[in-house]
């Protein structure tokens, strides 16, 4: 008995194809259901055409915007829409007019960026272009502070696509990732839940799917995350190595402090070099601008012990100001040297003109 070795090649067609290739099951910690679309052919796509035994007809083409390519002796032919074997069908028909039962081989050999759009609690939501080879950066909104670089090669993934949008935000819950992916024109769509922090707790394996062109995904707030969660998210991949804060008020060193996602206030405000001998521990103040354009103003109690996510020391987030009023003593002496500015000049001149005569 002869035994024949089959090899497969990971191309770019391959990839497109996601899991048509291997049969794939959905692992643990996922819930929903959405197929790896039939790739079709858009503006961008490149192709490789070959006849056979005609080597003059061989070209390699381009998916113009309009969605057509420009063949060697039949011009222009309208691909946009069609999967690889549809756009093989086509081709062969077109040379039909002109060669006797032709033989085409159609490769993809190059695939266009794809478009997804990314909401929720990320970095910076919006709609994005994934290509095969990318570098993320994962830093915070204001565009400010350390950003660290993550390098993906091959067909992008919901990891990836999280990155792309530079990672979640302090309140985004990894216990719910929700993919959607349109069902090709009929206006319906398919969807994926995943649970990312079962793999970040306890290491189980975890399908990290494919996207596709037109794709979907929304990082939902977390209703509840404990202290340990909190430091386990920002610690990983998922997050930005560092976030903006701005500490003005009774500390130190007021101004912008670049301090670790997800750190707690009293955080900020040592890295400010801690409050001053004017400043009021318990008339601290977190302002935050909500994605609504709202700004959410909390009075908190100064505690560098408590732990994260202690009602009076909560976790940042990117771009958050936090306000350290003075206490009552510097606030009546403040008063006092306020209502003297004025008259300072009247009473030094009183001085020198009694030192000047002797008067007393």
């Amino acid at each position: 008995m002869r035994l024949r070795r089959i090899a497969l090649i990971a191309t770019p067609t391959a990839l497109a194809m996601g899991s048509a290739l291997v049969p794939q099951a959905w692992a643990s910690g996922t819930t929903g259901q959405v197929q790896a679309p039939r790739y079709r052919l858009g503006p961008g796509d490149r192709l490789m055409v070959k006849l056979f035994q005609l080597d003059s007809f061989d070209s390699s083409v381009s998916v113009l915007p309009d969605g057509s390519v420009n063949l060697p002796r039949v011009g222009s032919l309208q691909l946009w829409g069609l999967n690889l074997e549809e756009a093989r069908k086509s081709i062969t028909k077109a040379y039909s007019t002109i060669l006797r039962r032709p033989v085409v081989y159609l490769d993809l050999v190059g695939t266009r960026p794809l478009r997804v759009s990314v909401t929720g609690e990320v970095q910076r939501p919006g709609l994005y272009t994934l290509g095969l080879q990318e570098t993320n950066q994962l830093g915070n909104g204001s565009g400010g502070g350390q950003t660290t670089s993550v390098a993906s090669q091959g067909w992008p993934t919901l990891v990836e696509a999280i990155q792309k949008a530079g990672g979640i935000t302090a309140r985004g819950d990894l216990r719910r990732v929700t993919l959607v992916r349109p069902i090709g024109a009929s206006g319906r769509h398919e969807s994926l839940q995943v649970n990312y922090w079962e793999a970040l707790r306890s290491g189980i394996p975890m399908r990290n799917p494919l996207v596709y062109d037109g794709d979907s995904i929304r990082v939902p707030v977390a209703e509840q995350q404990t202290e340990s969660e909190l430091l386990t998210v920002s610690s990983s991949s998922f997050a930005p190595t560092s976030i903006t804060v701005n500490v003005v008020g009774e500390v130190v060193r007021p101004g912008p402090q670049l301090v670790r996602a997800n750190s707690p206030l009293s955080q900020a405000v040592l890295a400010a070099g801690g409050m001053s001998k004017r400043g009021n521990r318990n008339t601290v103040e977190l302002l935050r601008l909500e994605p609504n354009g709202t700004i959410v103003r909390q009075q908190l109690t100064y505690q560098p012990a408590a732990a994260l996510g202690d009602p009076s020391n909560p976790p940042l987030r990117d771009g958050d100001v936090v306000v350290v009023d003075r206490h009552l003593w510097a606030k009546a002496t403040d008063g006092v040297k306020a209502a003297l500015d004025p008259i300072g000049p009247v009473l030094s001149g009183a001085t020198l003109f009694r030192v000047l005569y002797g008067f007393f």
